[in-house]
């Protein structure tokens, strides 16, 4: 029984699969976190939205939230904004891939968020690809996504993955740490929007809240599945993050395929780094 915990910090990324950042305080709605993927690129040899899952240089670009638009630090360190006439130029060149920088869109405008053409016409083999499955190794539960992004890359309305929001805790990150040793299972590698504090609290507890509701500061929140991992948490960020297989292969092998937990918000409002977090 973990008898206090805390929200540890806040991220928000303001672009699908771009680095992000921290943030002292948000606000919770039913689509997520304020700010948080108010943005991102078209696939424009695919045609639909895309993220690291398959344009996997996105994840060594970083985004700030600027003037009502984003503002992308490229690998070389240049900026380009939003609002440059040849951001799309830009970014596409950085990414060695055609693709053009998207706000997001109403949850009408199905076209834009249906799902595109995948890498191989060979669907499991397309699917062991996404999600990084070697050998023998099982692909995730399906069901616990939810039955649109069948149709959609993301739920029309958004650009998350599956749901609003993903939550892990500061033990699931150090067991990461301990359990691989000999590399680097950044915080970064793992996308969360919230970090909850458990203290000395052993392992993964997050495992454990699946079905339950969670209260934060005045927020309450659905904890609807554990989050299976792909091969995002693979990918390199930059020359201290790099490339590494074998953390997935631990997440696969040890933890049932997941690292933290996804959650739907019951109650929104806003949220500051410190606010106790309660498990109902």
């Amino acid at each position: 029984m973990i008898e206090t915990m805390h929200l540890s910090s806040i991220w928000q990324y303001p672009v699908k699969s771009m680095i992000g950042g921290e943030v002292a305080s948000g606000v919770l709605h039913p689509l997520g976190l304020s700010g948080d993927r108010a943005w991102a690129v078209r696939d424009e040899v695919r045609g639909s939205v895309q993220g690291a899952r398959r344009i996997g240089g996105l994840m060594q670009l970083a985004a700030v939230a600027t003037d009502g638009g984003v503002t992308i630090t490229l690998p070389d360190g240049s900026a380009v904004r939003s609002s440059d006439g040849d951001a799309n130029e830009r970014l596409s060149a950085a990414l060695d891939h055609p693709v053009t920088l998207w706000p997001l869109q109403s949850a009408d405008n199905l076209d834009y968020y249906r799902r595109g053409a995948g890498d191989s016409d060979d669907m499991l083999a397309d699917l062991r690809g996404i999600f990084g499955r070697e050998g023998d190794e099982p692909l995730p539960d399906f069901n616990v996504f939810p039955s649109t992004i069948m149709e959609f890359e993301s739920p029309p309305g958004s650009h998350v993955d599956a749901y609003p929001l993903m939550l892990i805790t500061t033990s699931s990150l150090r067991s990461l740490a301990q359990a691989l040793p000999d590399s680097n299972p950044d915080i970064r590698r793992f996308r969360p929007n919230l970090v909850i504090d458990t203290g000395d609290t052993p392992g993964h507890p997050e495992f454990d809240w699946v079905g339950r509701e969670i209260r934060i500061g005045g927020t309450q929140l659905q904890i609807t599945a554990a989050c299976p991992r792909c091969v995002m948490i693979t990918r390199q960020i930059d020359s201290e993050i790099p490339t590494d297989r074998a953390i997935l292969r631990h997440v696969v092998r040890d933890l049932d395929q997941n690292v933290g937990v996804y959650a739907t918000i019951v109650e929104g409002g806003p949220i500051n780094v410190g606010d106790v977090v309660e498990l109902l």
